[in-house]
């Protein structure tokens, strides 16, 4: 989950409490969600919710999606924009970070294999679900802070350009240790996501830069 950073003034529009349970909820989703459910998860009426999500929208917080419906109008779901900067900064995401770690140090397998191990876990536990849409996978990363960018690179290659690092105070301390815990992270997340891709490249870049990149193998349009 993408923890927000301390808001700049009575101008930010994650002060509103609504808009930033409504931010924090999609973080942690890590997927498509109606306007019905968010209301309902926040037991607030939808009309006060839409609002609420249209006002993120201007603000560049969230995007919206509308899906065809076999009968009636169009229905909208919400995930967090690509390039969302919470309070007007890069994305953090440190509270999770550091129960991982800890759990990764219990692991009997020790060392980066028991870290990627543990990582991997950890992320089929974050998956939200099978999914068919290849975008599950970058609709997941951008709930964790990552601000990734997918290219499709012939008919099953996939390239995910990763444009923050949330974790990039704790990479400078032990780069190898928290890229290997997100490597394993983004095998879980495949495991469930894509369980028929592969991750052909992980390549972890310079923190304060981000351009990590990723990689996919077999990756169709249906899944």
């Amino acid at each position: 989950m993408i923890d927000l950073p301390a808001v700049g003034g009575e101008d930010d529009v994650l002060t509103q409490p609504t808009r930033a349970r409504l931010f924090a909820l999609l973080s942690e989703l890590r997927r498509p969600v109606g306007t019905a459910e968010l209301a309902e998860r926040l037991e607030l009426h939808p009309n006060g919710i839409r609002l609420h999500l249209e006002r993120l929208e201007r603000e560049g917080l969230v995007q919206r999606v509308r899906v065809r419906q076999p009968r009636g109008r169009p229905s909208d779901t919400w995930t967090i924009a690509h390039d969302a900067r919470p309070g007007g900064q890069a994305p953090q995401a440190y509270r999770d970070l550091g129960c991982w770690l800890a759990r990764a140090l219990r692991t009997p397998a020790g060392g980066l294999r028991g870290i990627e191990s543990t990582g991997r876990q950890i992320g089929r536990e974050l998956a939200p679900g099978q999914h068919a849409d290849p975008s599950s996978l970058e609709t997941s990363l951008r709930a964790l802070g990552f601000n990734p960018v997918a290219t499709r690179r012939g008919s099953d290659q996939l390239s995910i350009c990763l444009r923050n690092c949330p974790y990039r105070d704790a990479v400078h301390e032990n780069q190898r240790a928290i890229c290997t815990l997100h490597r394993g992270i983004t095998r879980g997340l495949l495991d469930v996501l894509h369980p028929r891709a592969k991750l052909t490249a992980f390549v972890p870049g310079d923190p304060d830069q981000a351009g990590c990149l990723i990689e996919l193998g077999g990756v169709t349009a249906g899944g």
